[in-house]
């Protein structure tokens, strides 16, 4: 399985520049170190799902947020869940709603 992390970027941010390229840098080192350690016990397991993305953004009080992008199993989504929240990372709103959906 290819595990992929994205940070997204804010480009826009109300403070200061220099803090914008703090948080930024903050958000890209959470990104490559959730993908290269966190979920590195991944990328040899086999699954119906070939590739698994994760969003890293920020919420409105600089919070980490996270979402799964595409249809994985329950089991990864779980494992996913589970390292994120050990991290003190949130899903974002959006991907509780599609979740709860396919619960129903």
């Amino acid at each position: 399985m290819k595990v992929t992390v994205v940070a997204i970027i804010e480009v826009e941010f109300k403070q200061e520049p220099a803090l914008a390229r703090i948080m930024n840098n903050r958000l890209l080192t959470a990104a490559k170190e959730l993908q290269e350690f966190h979920l590195s016990n991944l990328h040899g397991r086999r699954s119906t799902a070939h590739c698994l993305t994760i969003h890293l953004s920020y919420n409105q009080k600089y919070k980490i947020r996270y979402s799964i992008i595409g249809d994985v199993p329950t089991d990864i989504e779980y494992l996913v869940s589970e390292r994120c929240g050990r991290l003190g990372y949130i899903l974002h709103r959006n991907a509780v709603g599609e979740q709860v959906g396919r619960l129903w």
